[in-house]
């Protein structure tokens, strides 16, 4: 195990009716006037916004209002959201929606006391070095940006999809009731389990040795995940089931199963370029990516994926031909995706195989390597998504 720092500041706030809490929350973290911000009329419809609006007018909090933040949000709305908070001298953000929303709310967070463009800090061209403090009202279980230290964000010119980290925009609290999720489809829930899923399975493919109790971790998670999402998807108003899942987004990001260990994200890198070439799901496009690149890697260590297959999948382990078990979990996991209704190849996906060079390109590899679990050029991006452009369960 490798030496570390574990740092995970926010305070989660977990069960039903728990969003009536805001106000007294926002006011124990400073916050004097927020600005709401939210995504599409669902939580209007629900009634969950005006939950949260008493919530802050009984704590004598004023606030400002902007939803509109989409799936894959988009930097014009962080945009307009600077803007607002600066005329309307905001100083806390609360965020009432999923991930998207949350990471739209840290881009506006960083961008209101920075003197340049906001996007500079998702380029890599400044250094997050103050933000406005967030809190959260989770709607979805999905992205983990309730308890991480990331955003990520779309630039609409061109359909750049860029993130950023950084300890300042880890929330100061986030409310977590999973009856805020029971109403969501069926493909929304089965997307966010996905990126769940690849959260433990970016940290779980590691170089490092000897971590067993961090593997041990992300097995529990993911065997919750494979044990819940088809609960969820079959009832899903059961409220226990979803309730493990939601702990489970936040658990599977905040990395508390991934210290001491090196981790990979080169299958979240690569997403990335899909969802902001077509637009779709990120889990969606993680369903189609993450078993493709986990086949192009896998005799990087196999005995890793054969552990994965045996202690997630519950394999049998072929001593004799570890390659075979080891191929047995990767089918096993996309197998597990098509069922709860996941794509598995670009076709079901919607993308276009001439669209790899371009895709490859945008990712700006080139000639140099992303490190990770095994290092990528821009040939192996390319064969990892040839492998996904007809891949199935065998």
């Amino acid at each position: 195990m490798e030496n570390f720092n574990f740092y995970s500041p926010t305070e989660f706030v977990f069960g039903k009716g728990r969003e009536m809490e805001c106000g007294a929350l926002v006011k124990k973290y400073g916050g004097t006037k927020v600005l709401i911000h939210y995504g599409s009329g669902s939580v209007v419809r629900s009634g969950l916004l005006d939950r949260v609006k008493k919530s802050l007018g009984e704590a004598g909090v004023a606030y400002v209002e902007l939803g509109g933040v989409v799936p894959n949000p988009r930097d014009t709305k962080i945009y307009e959201g600077i803007e607002l908070c600066r005329k309307e001298g905001v100083d806390f953000i609360l965020s009432v929606g999923g991930g998207s929303c949350i990471d739209s709310s840290k881009g506006i967070a960083i961008g209101v006391p920075y003197d340049g463009d906001f996007w500079d800090f998702y380029t890599r061209k400044a250094e997050v070095t103050t933000a406005l403090p967030i809190g959260t009202v989770l709607t979805i279980a999905a992205a983990g940006s309730e308890g991480s230290p990331g955003s990520v964000v779309t630039k609409e010119e061109g359909m750049l999809k860029r993130d950023v980290g950084s300890d300042l925009i880890r929330p100061r609290f986030s409310i977590l009731n999973p009856e805020l999720t029971c109403t969501l489809p069926a493909y929304q829930t089965a997307c966010g389990a996905t990126d769940i899923m690849a959260h433990v399975f970016e940290r779980y493919f590691t170089n490092t040795k000897e971590v067993e109790i961090t593997d041990r971790l992300c097995e529990a998670v993911l065997m919750t995940m494979i044990k819940e999402t088809p609960r969820v998807i079959a009832e899903p108003s059961n409220y226990e089931a979803r309730a493990n899942i939601m702990w489970a987004g936040t658990v599977a990001h905040n990395d508390i199963v991934g210290v001491g260990r090196s981790q990979d994200w080169n299958s979240h890198m690569i997403e990335h370029e899909l969802s902001g070439l077509y637009d779709c799901a990120h889990g969606a496009g993680l369903a189609v990516v993450m078993p493709s690149w986990m086949e192009y890697v896998m005799n990087h260590d196999v005995m890793r994926f054969a552990q994965m297959a045996v202690r997630v999948w519950g394999c049998e382990m072929n001593f004799e031909n570890p390659e075979a078990t080891a191929k047995e979990g990767i089918n096993c996991f996309r197998k597990f995706l098509k069922s709860i209704g996941m794509p598995i190849n670009f076709a079901e996906l919607g993308a276009k195989e001439e669209d790899i060079p371009y895709l490859v390109e945008t990712l700006g590899v080139g000639d140099g390597v992303r490190g990770g679990f095994m290092e990528l050029r821009a040939e192996d991006v390319t064969n990892i998504l040839k492998i996904a452009v007809d891949a199935k369960v065998r």
